[in-house]
C-alpha cells in the first residue's frame, strides 16, 4: 500500500533524509545508494531531500527541530530515513530528544516495529540455532508509557529528594498497538501473538493491557494468543526463540526486549526499526546510535541502516525492492564482506558499494 497518492508528474515517493550525528552521516549515504540501486532496476522513482538537523546545527544555530518542520514532513513527505543522533559536544543530548522524540510524538508514530531475524548462524550467541529459529517481530507502543516525561522532583539535590516518573497508558493507545500486532500477524499469515506486561505488580496500568488484550484477541480466533510477564518473556526468548512470531508490549518493555532480540540476531549493528503510523508519514532508523567512538574512521557497519531502508520500502508498498536489500545483506554476511564489528575487514563505503552492486545485478 502506498502511503499517499502518487503525485502527478512527480516522483512516486518523497523521502526526507536526516543523517544526524556520528556514524549516521556515514551509513545513511550507503542506504540511499542501496535504495537507488533497488528502485533503478525496478524503474521506480524516489526523490531524496536532505536535512542537516543534528548536533552541528544545534551548536551553530541553537536550533534542533526547526519551526514548522513537523507539519512540512507530514504534508510533503512519504517517509523519513533517519541516521542517528548523539554527540559528546551536547552532553544533555537535548537536540536528540527534541528531534527524535519530537517527531515520534508529534507525528503520532505509535508503532515501533523491531524485526528480529538471524541472517547467519555464526552471529548468534545461542548454541545450535539456525536462521529459521530466530525470526519474530516486536511491536513496542511508542507514544505512551514511562517515556512521556510526566513526573518531577521534590526536594531535589537534598537527602530527602523524591523523584516521580509516571506511567501513562490510554485505552486508545493500548488498543491500537495490540490491534496492529494482530493485524500484522493475520496479514503475514503468522500463527502466534504474545502480549507481555507486568500486571502482577503494575496492577493499574497493566490491568488495562490485560483487559484490552482479552477483548481484542476475540476478533482473531485463528491466531494463538498468549500472555507472558516481561521477566518470563525475556527468559523464554533466550531459551527458545522459535516459540515467538509476534510480540507486543509497552514502551519500556519493548525497548528492552527488542534490544535483547537484536543481540540474539547478531547485535545492534544489524538491527533495523520503524516508527510508524499506518497511512501517514513514518520514520525509519537503525538502532545502533551515533557511536562517536568510531565516527570518522570509515569502519561503521551500514547493514543496519540498509535493513532499515528495506523496512521503509516495504512501508511504501515496494516489498520486492525491500526483499532485494535483505537478500543482499544476507549474501554479504554469507561471504563475510562486512565491517570489523562483524568479523570482516571492509570499510563502510566498500560494503555499501558491494550491496548496491549486488542489488543492481539481481
Amino acid at each position: 500500500m502506498s502511503v499517499k497518492p502518487l503525485r502527478e508528474g512527480g516522483p512516486a515517493a518523497r523521502i526526507a533524509v536526516i543523517a544526524g550525528d556520528g556514524i549516521g552521516k556515514e551509513v545513511t549515504p550507503e542506504s540511499v545508494k542501496a535504495i537507488r540501486a533497488a528502485i533503478t532496476s525496478a524503474r521506480r522513482q524516489i526523490e531524496f531531500v536532505e536535512f542537516d538537523w543534528g548536533a552541528d546545527k544545534f551548536l551553530r544555530e541553537g536550533v534542533s527541530l526547526p519551526a514548522g518542520a513537523v507539519e512540512m514532513l507530514a504534508n510533503e513527505f512519504d517517509a523519513i530515513l533517519f541516521g542517528a543522533l548523539g554527540d559528546p559536544r551536547v552532553p544533555s543530548n537535548q537536540h536528540a530528544a527534541d528531534i527524535l522524540l519530537g517527531l515520534r510524538f508529534k507525528l503520532d508514530l505509535f508503532v515501533n516495529a523491531r524485526p528480529v531475524e538471524l541472517f547467519h548462524e555464526r552471529l548468534t550467541p545461542l548454541r545450535e540455532r539456525s536462521a529459521n529459529d530466530i525470526r519474530f517481530m516486536v511491536f513496542r507502543e511508542n507514544t505512551e508509557g514511562l517515556y512521556v516525561g510526566v513526573g518531577g522532583f521534590f526536594k531535589k539535590d537534598t537527602p530527602d529528594e523524591i523523584a516521580v516518573q509516571e506511567d501513562v497508558n490510554s485505552r486508545k493507545g493500548v488498543e491500537r498497538i495490540i490491534r496492529h500486532a494482530f493485524d500484522y500477524a493475520r496479514r503475514n499469515q503468522l500463527k502466534r501473538v504474545c502480549m507481555s506486561d507486568k500486571s502482577n505488580a503494575m496492577n493499574f496500568a497493566h490491568d488495562l493491557w490485560q483487559r484490552v488484550f482479552k477483548q481484542v484477541l476475540q476478533e482473531y480466533p485463528e491466531i494463538e494468543s498468549r500472555h507472558l510477564y516481561i521477566d518470563t518473556l525475556a527468559m523464554e526468548v533466550v531459551r527458545d526463540p522459535r516459540q515467538f512470531d509476534v510480540i507486543v508490549t509497552c514502551n519500556l518493555f519493548g525497548d528492552i526486549i527488542s534490544d535483547l532480540g537484536a543481540q540474539l540476531a547478531g547485535g545492534l549493528g544489524l538491527a533495523p526499526s520503524g516508527n510508524i503510523h499506518p497511512g501517514r508519514t513514518s520514520l525509519f532508523e537503525p538502532v545502533h546510535g551515533s557511536a562517536p567512538n568510531i565516527a570518522g574512521k570509515g569502519i561503521a557497519n551500514p547493514l543496519g541502516s540498509i535493513l532499515t531502508s528495506g523496512m521503509m520500502l516495504d512501508f511504501l508498498g515496494w516489498k520486492s525492492e525491500g526483499d532485494a536489500l535483505r537478500s543482499a545483506v544476507r549474501s554479504a554476511l554469507q561471504e563475510n564482506f562486512v565491517t570489523p564489528d562483524l568479523g570482516g575487514d571492509k570499510g563502510t563505503v566498500e560494503v555499501g558499494d558491494w550491496i548496491a552492486k549486488r542489488v543492481a545485478d539481481r
